[in-house]
């Protein structure tokens, strides 16, 4: 390896991306280069800190189908909907969910660029959001702490294709939350 990893490439070591030649090189090299050392060790606090927050559902984000599987697999209790284009679903959170997905299904063929828009409480839009084009849909992870605290409400989201000359609606997602029941302590 000439020069020192790029935070691509150490993001990738740390996730397990790399293949096994790839890898060995980029352990080679920083287990001899202190900049590279630093920097991974800072890649993983940061990491931590996010892979907290999420875990404990304060992080809003867009994620791909692999990641959500892996959600599953780690045991997690996970909440799931799946909407079609154009669709809606009642939905809840019970107190014992730990991750919330909105699995968005879309035509994303010839996609270059994805947004996701939120319209709720004053709406967010999220750029460039990572999808797989061959899965066909688009996970959205709401932060489930904050959810669980949400009155009943509408709340509808926009997956919008954008190119450098347009921009164009693939679908709208309605979302018709009833918060769940919480017995009162006696």
């Amino acid at each position: 390896m000439s020069g020192h990893a790029d935070l691509s490439q150490l993001l990738a070591y740390w996730l397990g991306e790399l293949d096994e030649p790839a890898e060995a090189e980029l352990e080679q090299h920083y287990l001899g280069c202190s900049e590279c050392s630093a920097r991974l060790a800072e890649t993983e606090g940061l990491a931590d800190g996010v892979r907290r927050a999420f875990a404990g559902g304060l992080v809003h984000s867009v994620v791909t189908p692999a990641f959500a599987d892996r959600l599953h697999a780690q045991g997690l209790r996970v909440r799931e909907y799946r909407v079609p284009a154009n669709g809606s679903v009642n939905c809840t959170v019970a107190p014992e969910d730990q991750v919330l997905l909105s699995r968005l299904e879309a035509p994303l063929r010839d996609v270059k660029r994805l947004d996701v828009i939120v319209d709720y409480a004053g709406g967010v839009r999220f750029e460039d959001v990572p999808f797989d084009a061959a899965s066909g849909e688009v996970v959205v992870v709401p932060g489930v702490e904050s959810v669980k605290r949400m009155p009943a409400h509408r709340q509808v989201m926009r997956l919008v294709a954008v190119d450098e000359a347009s921009e164009r609606v693939l679908g709208t997602y309605t979302f018709n939350h009833t918060p769940a029941f919480h017995p009162r302590p006696e």
